[in-house]
């Protein structure tokens, strides 16, 4: 006979989820995170003590709050990084961070996990892990305790590409460089055809960046060898910001090695709409709220959007040769300047004198803003980008042109891409003064050319990037593949 007892409601599976602790790393997993919870999972969130005061003194305690349709189901949780108590708002050494959160990370992962198991008061115990690819040690913390665990790459697919290829690198004599010559007498021209996937033309200079050195001990490269050699093959699965139709020849290349990747990109409002969990938001700085009401005020397609990411620091100099450049184009400009981008010069950057003058009523500067919604909104018509893949991805998603002008890492891999491959981009070169910079933003916003040919190919990729994530879509019939695989292992 049937038992007439009610049967204890089972508990929702607990899904931790551990990014980087680098603003773009941070965004798109707080996308990935709540599309997991609209889907009915427990999640916990880490973010290191560094950006969780951050995140209070830009936001206050709302940054955390989840709001009564979350059901306490939607928590935060925090970790040391390993480096130094400060209370900078500014972006860490990433080099100094990496080697920090490795060192330290797999006591304070253990601790955690450990804690939220016991914690009671409706917190079921963990039951599977997402960590970012720069956290890939957190594989083998989860393993230990027999949970699944998946590594989301927050890099483009051809980044991650060329990160999986760094051991080839070096045991083909290619990194480290041989002496610092290197770095200027043509070697960074020498073609790397040998890497299955990647873009035919491809030279050393297209790579991440992380292999400009002569140390044979590198942090980074050392780093990322381990991250794509032991962390990502020992995961369960790895997921990637991309969508299929964009990449899909480093995808292939990527699958061949590791079969069980999942493409659920672009992360935007199909997966995680703007309504859901609303006071839930990643920026590490406080945006500027003028800049609806500004765009609102201009033409169609008329402005250039200027914004160097989260990480990018440049010189006082440059900075001059910046402005006065966007000055002279006399199309409007929103231009990002946040307030740790210049390092540099006593007190760091400061206008120069007569450029406010010389640019009223054309353009503006703010310390941070929402990305996304200066890229979708109407006016918007091209963007001066440093090419990191958040800026490229929403910028593709947008169908708005780029001129780029990539600063490190895997950024100089996605201004080829931008440039070659997909056909919405023009590179702009490293050193660059001011009537470089109006010819390349005239040519990028001209209705003719080069940018006229790259806006018709951004317009062609928003469909395709909107395909993916629809009903249907491979994005989105790869996340819920994803969704359906971590259900059925916590049931287990």
């Amino acid at each position: 006979m049937a038992s007439s007892e009610p049967q204890p409601t089972p508990a929702k599976p607990h899904v931790l989820l551990i990014p980087y602790p680098a603003q773009g790393h941070v965004n798109p997993f707080l996308k990935l995170a709540k599309a997991l919870h609209a889907r009915g999972f427990h999640v916990t969130f880490v973010h290191t003590e560094y950006n969780h005061g951050r995140l209070l003194r830009a936001r206050g305690p709302s940054a955390f709050d989840a709001g009564a349709g979350a059901e306490g189901s939607f928590r935060f949780e925090t970790i040391p990084d390993g480096l130094p108590p400060s209370d900078l708002d500014a972006t860490q050494d990433i080099w100094a961070l990496c080697e920090a959160t490795r060192r330290t990370g797999p006591d304070a992962v253990r601790g955690l996990v450990e804690r939220l198991n016991s914690a009671g008061g409706g917190v079921p115990p963990v039951s599977c892990v997402v960590a970012d690819g720069a956290m890939g040690y957190v594989v083998h913390v989860a393993k230990e305790l027999g949970l699944p665990v998946y590594l989301f790459f927050t890099p483009s697919g051809c980044g991650y590409l060329a990160y999986l290829n760094f051991d080839q690198l070096v045991k083909r004599g290619y990194v480290p460089f041989k002496d610092e010559s290197c770095f200027s007498n043509g070697y960074l021209d020498t073609p790397v055809d040998w890497i299955a996937g990647m873009l035919p033309g491809a030279r050393l200079r297209d790579l991440p960046t992380f292999i400009r050195t002569t140390d044979p001990d590198d942090t980074m490269v050392t780093i990322n060898i381990k991250q794509c050699e032991l962390d990502s093959p020992a995961a369960d699965g790895i997921l990637l910001n991309t969508f299929d139709a964009l990449e899909r020849r480093a995808l292939d290349a990527i699958r061949a090695r590791l079969p069980n990747t999942f493409t659920v990109g672009p992360l935007g409002p199909e997966v995680a709409p703007p309504s859901y969990l609303p006071s839930l938001t990643s920026s590490l700085w406080r945006g500027d709220d003028q800049c609806a009401a500004w765009l609102d005020g201009q033409a169609e397609g008329s402005v250039v959007y200027v914004n160097f990411g989260s990480i990018t620091v440049v010189t006082c100099e440059q900075m001059d040769e910046f402005a006065w450049g966007l000055a002279a184009v006399g199309c409007p400009f929103l231009w990002v300047v946040r307030p740790d981008m210049v390092r540099d010069g006593d007190g760091g950057w400061r206008l120069p004198e007569g450029w406010e003058e010389a640019v009223a009523g054309k353009g503006i500067t703010v310390g941070w803003c929402d990305q996304e919604a200066v890229l979708e909104h109407p006016a918007t018509g091209g963007f001066l980008s440093h090419c990191g893949w958040n800026s490229t991805l929403e910028s593709l998603r947008a169908g708005v042109p780029l001129l780029c002008w990539p600063f490190f890492s895997e950024q100089v891999t996605n201004c080829r891409y931008a440039c070659e491959e997909w056909g919405v981009g023009m590179e702009m070169p490293r050193e660059v003064g001011r009537d470089e910079v109006e010819a390349a933003v005239r040519e990028l916003m001209a209705k003719e050319g080069r940018g006229a040919a790259a806006r018709r190919k951004a317009a062609e990729w928003k469909e395709e990037a909107r395909a993916a994530v629809a009903p249907g879509g491979s994005s989105q019939a790869n996340f819920e593949r994803f969704v359906q695989e971590i259900t059925s292992a916590t049931k287990c």
